[in-house]
């Protein structure tokens, strides 16, 4: 594990939560030439791609997501964060930050997003 994920927690349907990833510095020398998404995992199912945002900054969303989902990237602070409005009790799961740079892939420790209803 090299990417250090926060921000999860328990959050009612209808509300926003913000994960963040921080890539450590001496890992991620150059943190902006590396592809930044964001995975999730509910219990009992595949883990699933939520965003990604590329080195140039374009954005890519999962269907499910897509316009309450919002993926950012701070390149010199080394970090790619998420932002989740209009919650509902299907994007509960783990979430995982994930770096990829050619054949190279790096994950996060995951952090829970869980959302009643």
């Amino acid at each position: 594990v090299q990417l250090q994920a926060s921000g999860g927690g328990l959050v009612q349907a209808g509300g926003s939560l913000r994960v963040s990833c921080v890539a450590p510095r001496a890992i991620f020398s150059v943190f902006s030439s590396y592809d930044m998404g964001w995975y999730r995992q509910a219990p009992g199912k595949q883990r699933e791609l939520v965003a990604v945002i590329t080195t140039s900054g374009s954005t890519n969303y999962a269907d499910s997501v897509k316009g309450r989902f919002t993926i950012s990237r701070n390149n010199s602070r080394k970090t790619v964060s998420l932002q989740m409005n209009s919650l509902n009790p299907d994007d509960t799961a783990v979430y995982y930050c994930n770096a990829k740079q050619g054949p190279t892939t790096s994950w996060g420790q995951g952090t829970q997003v869980t959302v009643s209803s």
